[in-house]
Formats: structure tokens, C-alpha cells, sequence
């Protein structure tokens, strides 16, 4: 059985719960769903929803660097999204911050998020 390794950075916000900010495992990083928040925790719900994806992807790169992974590395992406009418503008911000790496990913419109939020994203990807 291999070693489970527990990832924090202070460039991505601390979990608020019991969990870690990502964890990696036979060679693969589990990144925990990120929200709209600063590093500090602020939280940025009330920010235009291109805004709250950036952020919430910023965090997840930073945790992706922080395992020592990279983008490129992505495997899967997930994205739970309030109103199927953001996808369009997810898409267009995802493919900004992600121009070379295609990972699968799956967008779940949902009716609503913790806190308020309009995005949240989870990953899984290779180190």
C-alpha cells in the first residue's frame, strides 16, 4: 500500500473543514473542490462569475504546483456550476487559463453552491 500524502500551500485558501487541500497518491494529486476565495479566505461570492472561475482555478493551479504537478499534468477536471446558462462563459475563461491542457472534465449545472458561490472545482491529476 503506498504513502498518502497531505498538500497544503498558503497560495490557496485553507480547508474550512476536515480535509485537505489535496492529497496525491500512487502518483496521482486528488485536488479537493476549491470555491471562490482569496488565500486568505475571503470569500468572493459576490464577485461576477468569470471572476469567481478564475479564482477558484487559481486556487486549483496553486494546489497542482504545490504537488508538484503542473496543468499539463490535469487528468480530470470537474466543475459544479449554478445554471447551465454559465457554461458558455466557464468554457470561454477555462480555455484562457488552460489554452494547452485537455484533460477529460465533466461541468455539473447545479442549483446552488455553499456560501452562495456560482463555481466550485475539483481535479485529479498526475506528479
Amino acid at each position: 500500500m503506498s504513502e498518502i500524502e497531505i498538500i497544503h500551500t498558503d497560495k490557496a485558501p485553507a480547508p474550512a473543514g476536515h480535509y485537505s487541500q489535496a492529497t496525491v497518491a500512487n502518483g496521482f494529486v486528488f485536488i479537493a473542490g476549491q470555491l471562490p476565495l482569496l488565500p486568505d479566505r475571503t470569500l468572493r461570492a459576490d464577485a461576477p462569475f468569470e471572476e469567481q472561475v478564475r479564482l477558484t482555478m487559481s486556487n486549483m493551479l496553486a494546489i497542482l504546483a504545490a504537488a508538484g504537478s503542473a496543468p499539463d499534468k490535469l487528468v480530470r477536471v470537474t466543475a459544479y456550476i449554478v445554471g447551465v446558462d454559465h457554461w458558455p462563459r466557464f468554457n470561454a475563461v477555462y480555455a484562457q487559463m488552460l489554452p494547452d491542457a485537455r484533460p477529460a472534465r465533466t461541468v455539473v449545472p447545479v442549483a446552488e453552491l455553499h456560501h452562495g458561490c456560482l463555481v466550485e472545482i475539483d481535479a485529479i491529476g498526475v506528479v
